[in-house]
């Protein structure tokens, strides 16, 4: 892998790797030193355009604990706010010898931009771009998944929520349904994109007839720094409509689990009951997150690394 953009850049085979990889990543959470000397040497910049808390620490630790020398770029008190574009911002992390770049931009297609653009060299990975795609959140939900319910082929997963400024539901609609899972989203037709013809899933607009069959639940926040515009009724309304409370939680079955990319708004999509259950693995996908993202960059640059030391 050069770069990570697209959750449908990757095959089932390489989606698999990079499964498998993060396998034996996590494995070093459990060490007393969660260190491995594999790139040393290399620079990974975290480019941050939008607010991020999981996100940017856990790419900041998987590098760190691969040995990478790690820079923090934040757009607020750099250049950019002084109105420095992307292409200069770029080209600076070029002179500077980025290996990778890890971009979080509110535009959609920023990362492709990087990537494809011929300003800078090293590898990019998309750590969410607008309410295009969050590749690596979609790979740390798969491998979430798959620790608890095995392989996932013929698996139910359901999505719930706000869909339509989602990158996460995207990105987890192309990556599950490539490892063979059947996907359904669900949320009120205005949360919704116009036209889903082209997703590899099923909609539906009514939640509780999608539970009993469900062996996973992924709850989405409903994004409303991205709403211009009344999508629904009221909070009560929505959360009484689509949201996964004790009682909606009792109809799962008795293996399925509550996941939620963060951050929750506890009592809207959520319930704090529901949140706070054995059923709900979301402080567990944080932990994966960081063996991901291990896998991820291990993958992009160990490669390299490993060319550079024969030369």
């Amino acid at each position: 892998m050069k770069h990570l953009l697209s959750a449908a850049d990757l095959s089932r085979d390489e989606a698999d790797l990079v499964l498998d990889t993060a396998e034996e990543m996590r494995s070093l959470a459990d060490r007393p030193i969660k260190k491995l000397p594999a790139l040393r040497g290399r620079t990974v910049v975290n480019l941050f355009f939008e607010d991020s808390t999981r996100t940017r620490i856990s790419f900041e630790a998987a590098a760190k604990r691969l040995s990478a020398d790690v820079i923090n770029f934040s757009a607020k008190g750099s250049s950019v706010s002084k109105g420095e574009s992307l292409k200069d911002t770029a080209l600076t992390l070029q002179a500077m010898g980025a290996d990778a770049v890890v971009c979080r931009h509110g535009s959609s297609g920023a990362p492709h931009l990087l990537a494809k653009s011929g300003w800078m060299t090293g590898s990019v990975v998309n750590a969410g771009d607008g309410t295009h795609e969050h590749p690596t959140q979609a790979l740390l939900d798969a491998f979430t998944m798959r620790r608890h319910l095995g392989s996932l082929e013929g698996r139910r997963i359901t999505i719930v929520g706000d869909v339509l400024h989602s990158r996460v539901a995207r990105s987890n609609v192309l990556l599950l349904s490539t490892l063979g899972a059947e996907v359904t989203v669900v949320a009120p037709p205005t949360l919704l994109p116009v036209d889903m013809s082209n997703w590899p899933c099923g909609t539906s607009y009514d939640f509780d007839s999608v539970l009993p069959k469900s062996d996973a639940v992924m709850m989405l926040r409903v994004q409303r720094e991205r709403m211009n515009d009344a999508y629904f009724p009221s909070a009560r309304e929505y959360s009484r409509r689509y949201g996964l409370d004790r009682n909606r939680m009792a109809q799962l079955p008795d293996e399925a689990i509550v996941l939620h990319p963060g951050p929750m708004n506890r009592g809207m999509e959520i319930s704090a009951e529901v949140a706070d259950s054995t059923r709900s693995v979301i402080v567990e996908q944080v932990t994966n997150g960081v063996a991901i993202r291990m896998a991820v960059l291990y993958l992009m640059l160990s490669g390299s690394n490993e060319e550079e030391q024969k030369a």
